[in-house]
């Protein structure tokens, strides 16, 4: 007899994502290990105990103070890991909107001193406590719609100080809200006003001086780059991430987003853990991302928001054999806080079949994090972290656009609390 602390009865379908490769890749990106008429019970924030509903009431016990949750039929999957985002900023781009509509490419917007570089001057400007609150904010809001983790990419202060300081900030983020935040420093998201002419002088401070700090006082888990025309060169972004992969960094790459710039090659040469954006469909690169075992995260819903009038190529890395994670992008050039909204994108925009998506939103996210041992899939000692949908099967999450968990819990406690 299993002594909970919750138990919940009633599931009529239970997405585990626990059997099977890790990342999930191909035709295995469908298998959602799922069970019918389930039920299971969490204790001390961890599953403890996964069955047919009929054994629950003979196996489990509660606790004194447990709580018994009936999910009246409905869908249970693994809590969604959001693989990309960009959550700790000031500010927004709301003005540009209209430049979007005008079509006026994003690069010609931040050479305007827009895009990022507004974010930028904002971000520099406001105090730690007034990004903590506004990046918490965003957090609680996304877990109402059933994330409970984070990667989370710094990026928008682009400078030595100020890229510890947010760094510093994400890590205490966790602590705030009790959510698993995977740190990714990303100094090199963009050259710094102060550097305008002297890029290989920036990159050179983010080697010499910034990683180092950031492995010492392990600040990130992973190190990213945003190779593109206008932003860093191949030559440059191997530099910084050979220089992070000798300091133990794991590493990660913005490739082919606005033009088959090289990144996905250089992600493929390096064996990155993952390359992000890939919105230009190289077919070629897939199959080198494939070979390499690099995780392709894909984040459909960016191209939307930038009136790109392109697709992320879902289908076509999953059909070259790349394993394939989603993320949101949530950044204010990407403002999306809804990860079933991104799951329907990456079925209606990016192909994807629905089983797919859900896949690419959990255990693949996971792995693209770095936190598959923890995260994304629902097992015995696993973090108990999961969404109840008031649906009859985990296919309806992205058919229903923009779909609303009727519960999240983060380590088996509601979240947010009711």
């Amino acid at each position: 007899m299993i002594r909970a602390d919750l138990l919940v009865t009633g599931i009529g379908e239970l997405a585990t994502l626990s059997a099977g490769p890790v990342p999930r890749i191909g035709e295995s990106m469908e298998d959602l290990g799922l069970c019918h008429d389930a039920a299971f019970a969490v204790r001390d924030g961890r599953f403890a105990w996964i069955g047919r509903n009929r054994a629950a009431r003979r196996e489990i016990r509660l606790r004194r103070g447990g709580a018994h949750v009936d999910a009246q039929g409905g869908t249970v999957i693994p809590g969604f890991v959001d693989a990309h985002t960009h959550l700790l900023y000031a500010g927004d781009r709301a003005p540009e909107l209209a430049l979007k509509i005008q079509g006026v490419p994003y690069a010609e917007i931040a050479r305007r001193g827009g895009g990022i570089y507004s974010t930028v001057r904002a971000t520099r400007r406001a105090s730690s406590a007034t990004l903590l609150a506004w990046a918490e904010d965003r957090m609680r809001r996304m877990a109402l719609f059933g994330t409970t983790a984070f990667e989370i990419k710094s990026g928008y202060a682009l400078s030595h100080a100020g890229e510890l300081r947010l760094l510093r900030l994400i890590r205490r983020l966790a602590s705030r809200t009790g959510f698993e935040v995977v740190p990714t420093y990303l100094g090199a998201h963009a050259i710094p006003p102060e550097f305008r002419g002297r890029s290989d002088a920036y990159v050179d401070q983010i080697a010499r001086r910034t990683l180092p700090i950031v492995a010492a006082e392990r600040l990130a888990r992973f190190c990213d780059v945003f190779c593109e025309p206008g932003f860093f060169s191949v030559r440059q972004s191997e530099r910084i991430l050979r220089t992070a992969l000798a300091l133990g960094l794991g590493i990660k790459i913005h490739a082919d987003e606005f033009a088959l710039s090289g990144g996905a090659r250089l992600a493929s040469r390096l064996e990155a853990h993952s390359a992000e954006h890939l919105l230009e469909d190289g077919r070629p690169e897939f199959e080198l991302l494939a070979r390499a075992g690099v995780t392709a995260v894909i984040l459909p819903v960016t191209p939307f928001a930038s009136l790109a009038g392109r697709a992320s190529p879902g289908r076509a890395l999953v059909d070259a054999g790349v394993s394939v994670a989603l993320g949101s992008d949530c950044s204010p050039n990407s403002w999306i806080e809804a990860m079933p909204l991104v799951l329907a994108h990456a079925v209606y925009s990016a192909r994807l079949s629905p089983r797919e998506a859900v896949t690419a939103a959990t255990v693949n996210a996971a792995h693209a994090s770095g936190i598959a041992h923890r995260a994304g899939s629902i097992a015995v000692e696993r973090s108990a972290d999961f969404a109840l949908f008031a649906l009859d099967s985990a296919d309806r999450i992205p058919y229903r656009i923009g779909s609303l968990p009727a519960l999240v819990y983060r380590q088996g406690i509601r979240t947010p609390p009711p």
